[in-house]
């Protein structure tokens, strides 16, 4: 039986990006383009509200914060008088709204996007009709210098989202979320990205293969996939897992994963076998283990990933457990 998490804080949209920053949890709210700060102990504050929407966050070496933009297809940096200054442009590369990012202790930049308009096609599909030949469009990971200059693009990936960067700093991982993989890079001495390689897969061999068949059988297995995702059916299951937000455990080798797909929180050792569980009350878009003593499990989840709906209905959540 799943451990559960304890819900912290509620009313929210849609509580993305968890990031530890002066003995704070930050986070932006995709539904409502605004980043919150909390202590853990009083009131969440509300930061800053960024145009075109708040998406990934991340810290330049002097303290400036720099946030994405989703729709705005850039990210910006916040000056210490509070002025909102664009810093990296994203508009030639992203395919769709511009979401995560890692910055590193040398103020470079690592952004994703989704590469298509995914919230309209999910209004009106069944996210298993994205692998219909040709399947869902790639996007790759931009790399910038501190200064805001693009370094290079990664291979084209599908819907690359969460990241992480190995202590040494040597290696980045990165979350393909509807590849239902973890994927890493080497990272060279200029802060460029090498060729990916295979970390973990979160999906069965089988089921992969089928869902991407051309054939009647990989149109049986879509429309199958689509009646399973019904929300009664699909927090019952187990696999496969769609990684959104990544965090590393306290071991520093195996990792957490946010389950887009249900409620909870899924650690996997590299290979993608699943060493634990951590239910949460919704789906699952970001994780972080951080907190005073380092060991404290932080969740963002959410009735619905749709910005639109989520601003409405007000239940984005922050969940704890203590690990």
């Amino acid at each position: 039986m799943k451990r559960t998490a304890k819900i912290v804080l509620t009313g929210f949209g849609v509580p993305e990006s968890l990031r530890w920053h002066e003995e704070a949890l930050w986070f932006s709210d995709l539904a409502h383009g605004t980043v919150h700060r909390w202590d853990t102990r009083g009131a969440p504050e509300t930061v800053i509200e960024v145009p075109g929407g708040a998406g990934g966050l991340g810290w330049l070496p002097d303290g400036r914060l720099l946030v994405v933009s989703m729709n705005g297809g850039c990210v910006y940096r916040r000056e210490p008088d509070g002025e909102l200054v664009e810093h990296a442009d994203l508009r030639h590369i992203a395919g769709g709204p511009v979401n995560d990012m890692l910055v590193d202790s040398a103020g470079r930049a690592y952004v994703g996007n989704f590469g298509f308009d995914y919230y309209t096609f999910d209004r009106e599909h069944p996210n298993s009709m994205l692998y219909a030949p040709p399947g869902p469009p790639t996007a790759p990971i931009a790399c910038f210098a501190s200064d805001g200059e693009l370094l290079g693009l990664s291979q084209p990936l599908l819907f690359p989202n969460g990241f992480l960067l190995t202590a040494d700093g040597t290696t980045l991982v990165a979350a393909e979320t509807l590849g239902l993989r973890i994927t890493d890079f080497p990272v060279q001495s200029d802060g460029r990205l090498g060729v990916g390689r295979p970390w973990g897969s979160l999906v069965s061999p089988l089921l992969w293969r089928l869902v991407n068949d051309p054939g009647l059988r990989g149109r049986i297995t879509r429309r199958i996939s689509a009646l399973l995702d019904h929300p009664a059916i699909a927090k019952r299951s187990s696999s496969p897992i769609a990684p959104d937000g990544l965090a590393w455990h306290v071991d520093g080798e195996t990792i957490w994963v946010a389950n887009a797909l249900r409620g909870e929180c899924v650690r996997v050792a590299r290979g993608g076998q699943v060493v634990d569980r951590v239910a949460t009350s919704q789906h699952t878009l970001s994780c972080l283990v951080a907190g005073e003593n380092g060991r404290t499990l932080f969740a963002a989840t959410v009735p619905t990933d749709d910005p639109v709906e989520a601003a409405e209905l007000g239940q984005g959540r922050i969940e704890v457990f203590p690990l």
